[in-house]
């Protein structure tokens, strides 16, 4: 019985060229109360295995979180899967709504058993994530978001919400989401709690739980848009709403975005020129995320600093030797934070707009 991959990259990417398959990449999540996520995630793996899906799920005691690829042939028979799940059947699957940034946006299936699908921090057993605040469709968040007793707020890190945002969001510097969660509070939140508070992310599972903890904290007017910007995205496409998006969508696969409007509002991080793709370091000592232009892309060879791009101009073998001992997972998670990068979005003033 297989319950994990036994392939390289090399293989997988190989082996799904041979299949031949057209994906789409879906992602849904669901709290809930699970009893056994070890057992669940086996159950849930052997069963994605067969249907040739691949991607990244999560599933712990409070519900399962899952960003995955789906050949067009298996949908239906995924959905029948899920729906024989009593607190997944009917579950809402967002669709992407840009494929074309990457060949394959996963290229294996992790099902991982964590302590929470939403880091939080929160340690409060009185705490119940499932009672949400109101969900909010494309049109009714266009109607509240206009009205000015209504703060709306992104709850993504810091290297999401630079390449794309709503129009007026409030868009804190964080890390982390449970970085976020008690800053929000304190800084924006603090003596306007009468007023409409409205919330969104990428799918919608961080302003869930987010909106279940304000309510939690006395909160009364709690929203949050359902779907997150890619239901949003879709909606207003499918249905002529009005979109207030403008940029990019940044996703946790190989893409690393959705464009949803052709505004670009950030900057290379090297040069300070517009753009809005991310790029992962090239050299194997580094793999830091930056927002870098089509020019400083070839000019640098996808490296994000010149020590970077000297190194990987050593042989092999040689900056096998100097990696040895190297931990470098903390530049991997800085997102564009080194010091390395000049143009960085704290040295970079934006308008209500997001413009330069």
């Amino acid at each position: 019985m297989q319950l994990c991959n036994t392939l390289n990259k090399e293989e997988l990417e190989k082996k799904l060229r041979a299949d031949g398959a057209q994906f789409v990449t879906v992602s849904f999540y669901q709290y809930a109360r699970i009893e056994n996520p070890q057992l669940f995630r086996d159950h849930l793996y052997q069963h994605f295995v067969d249907l040739k899906i691949v991607g990244r799920i999560y599933v712990a005691k409070e519900g399962i979180n899952a960003q995955i690829s789906v050949p067009t042939d298996n949908i239906h028979l995924m959905r029948e899967f899920l729906n024989e799940i009593d607190f997944l059947k009917g579950i809402r699957l967002n669709m992407a709504v840009d494929e074309a940034e990457a060949e394959f946006p996963f290229i294996k299936l992790k099902v991982k058993v964590r302590n929470k699908i939403v880091a939080d921090g929160l340690n409060d057993d009185t705490f119940d994530p499932s009672n949400k605040g109101k969900h909010l469709s494309a049109e009714e968040f266009n109607e509240l978001t206009d009205k000015e007793d209504t703060i709306l707020i992104d709850f993504r890190n810091h290297y999401e919400s630079e390449v794309g945002h709503f129009k007026g969001a409030i868009t804190p510097d964080v890390d982390t989401f449970r970085e976020s969660l008690p800053l929000i509070e304190e800084e924006y939140l603090k003596g306007n709690e009468d007023k409409n508070l409205v919330m969104y992310c990428t799918g919608g599972i961080r302003c869930e739980k987010a909106s279940a903890w304000f309510k939690h904290r006395g909160f009364k007017n709690v929203h949050q848009l359902e779907g997150g910007i890619i239901k949003y995205a879709n909606d207003c496409k499918e249905r002529g709403v009005e979109n207030k998006f403008i940029g990019k969508n940044f996703v946790f696969d190989e893409r690393r975005g959705e464009r949803i409007s052709d505004d670009i509002i950030s900057v290379c991080h090297q040069c300070g020129n517009p753009a809005d793709t991310h790029t992962n370091c090239k050299s194997d000592a580094c793999h830091l995320l930056f927002i870098q232009c089509d020019s400083c892309k070839e000019k640098m060879d996808n490296c994000c600093s010149t020590d970077c791009y000297d190194f990987i101009q050593l042989p092999e073998e040689v900056q096998k030797e100097q990696r040895k001992g190297l931990q470098n997972s903390n530049l991997i998670f800085k997102k564009g934070r080194s010091e390395k990068l000049p143009f960085q979005r704290k040295n970079i003033v934006l308008d209500s707009e997001g413009s330069c």
